[in-house]
């Protein structure tokens, strides 16, 4: 299935959340949005994605 992360493309087998962002190379921190909807870290493993979906994938960033 095709998805959106951060803007790019990129073509996926599982549909379990976890699964795409261990694909996508996600290293902690960071938070998580698909479909402009936040979704806590409890909640990865147990979240489904579809075809189409954008998820979006924030990590802090430190600044004075």
């Amino acid at each position: 299935m095709t998805i959106t992360i951060n803007g790019e493309l990129l073509t996926v087998e599982s549909a379990v959340l976890v699964n795409v962002l261990q694909y996508f190379g996600a290293k902690p921190p960071f938070a998580v949005a698909v479909n402009g909807e936040f979704i806590p870290q409890s909640l990865h493993a147990s979240t489904t994605i579809n075809e189409g979906d954008s998820i979006e994938l924030l990590s802090p960033i430190q600044g004075g």
